[in-house]
């Protein structure tokens, strides 16, 4: 019994005298559920949005206060026209659109009926709904407002119009965010197993000594992993088309770009990772916790952005598939070019230089 009791406090003792194990056991958990708490959430609050009141009467104005005071919606600037709404829609900047229809509260008083029409962003078809289902409510509760006891009943009608995905299908959400997550699970993980397990079974030394320089053995390394991960790409876009009816609105050459930029940037992140990390198992535990929970988390994929506390949205910054998956919908769903999205292309740009040059530096160092 004794042998055994000493044997448990070794363990003990080396458990925590290494303190990346302690941090997996204690910190795992903890990122864990703040992550899951604060990122998981159906809840809609503060989305941003156009009103265009073609009416500019005292109940319209009472019915554009009633949305913004609900706690639900966040008014976007002055919009003074429709082509200044798809305007809006195209840049991303909001995800709906109210648009009261002129001589509203005449309309209301003589013929005892008005319409107010809702445009909302379907490319995120989960949140259109929502979006839509809570501004129809409130219109409702609006109206009941207006009904006084022995007067005409008056109604206010919600016309809904879905932007980009008109029959809210979930497809055309999931393949960007597919997409993206599986170019992050090729590139990027599976290359920096690869090469942290060159260097724990001793090969990357051989490599290394022999006549190719060192960027040359790199570069033979992720050569593969870039080809199967556009590879990846292509036939889930294939899918994605034919199979699933998911359109390709804008320029095809256009969107391969892209998608190989954010190849070479997961590629330099694969390879950074490689350069810490000094086994496989700390490579995998590496990219797991660092590539992608975040991915499928803080990336805007499932659950919005514009949802989650402040903190989690100033993170969600550095992850590029945030990015990246802004531009996907925008070629692939609103069929817009790249002048809608040059600041995102010059982000992942950012991004691969960044990975790059901490890789050439770790590289260097190590050799030395």
């Amino acid at each position: 019994m004794k042998r055994l009791t000493s044997l448990i406090r070794k363990e003990f003792y080396h458990i925590f005298r290494d303190k990346r194990t302690l941090l997996i056991l204690f910190g795992m958990p903890v990122v864990q559920i703040l992550l899951f708490g604060y990122a998981i959430t159906n809840e809609i609050k503060d989305a941003h949005i156009a009103i265009l009141d073609q009416s500019n009467d005292e109940v319209s104005r009472r019915l554009a206060d009633k949305l913004v005071a609900s706690g639900y919606f966040l008014p976007d600037g002055q919009t003074e026209s429709i082509d200044d709404i798809e305007q809006l829609f195209r840049e991303g900047r909001i995800k709906m659109a109210v648009v009261v229809e002129p001589d509203f509260a005449d309309k209301l008083q003589h013929e005892g009926k008005a319409s107010v029409q809702l445009l909302a962003d379907a490319t995120d078809p989960n949140m259109a709904n929502t979006l839509v289902n809570y501004a129809t409510a409130i219109i409702q509760n609006f109206q009941l407002e207006l009904n006084q006891p022995g007067q005409p009943p008056i109604l206010v009608g919600a016309e809904v119009r879905l932007q980009y995905n008109p029959s809210l299908k979930g497809v055309f959400l999931f393949v960007p965010g597919l997409i993206t997550i599986l170019l992050m699970l090729v590139s990027a993980m599976m290359t920096s197993i690869s090469i942290a397990r060159e260097k724990e079974t001793g090969t990357m030394e051989v490599l290394l000594a022999s006549p190719m320089n060192p960027g040359q053995v790199i570069i033979a390394k992720v050569v593969p992993y870039f080809s199967l991960a556009f590879l990846d790409a292509v036939v889930v876009l294939l899918l994605g088309r034919y199979v699933f009816g998911v359109p390709i609105m804008g320029s095809v050459p256009l969107l391969l770009a892209e998608i190989m930029l954010f190849i070479i940037m997961a590629l330099s992140l694969g390879i950074l990772i490689s350069t810490v990390a000094q086994t496989q198992q700390t490579a995998l535990l590496l990219s797991l916790m660092g590539l992608m929970l975040p991915t499928i988390l803080l990336s805007g994929f499932i659950f919005p952005i514009e949802n989650m506390p402040l903190p989690l949205q100033i993170i969600s910054h550095i992850i590029p598939a945030r990015w990246f998956i802004v531009i996907e919908k925008a070629i692939m769903l609103k069929g817009v070019g790249i002048a809608y999205f040059w600041k995102e292309t010059l982000i992942l740009i950012g991004f691969t230089v960044f990975f790059i040059g901490m890789s050439i530096k770790k590289f260097n160092v190590r050799l030395g």
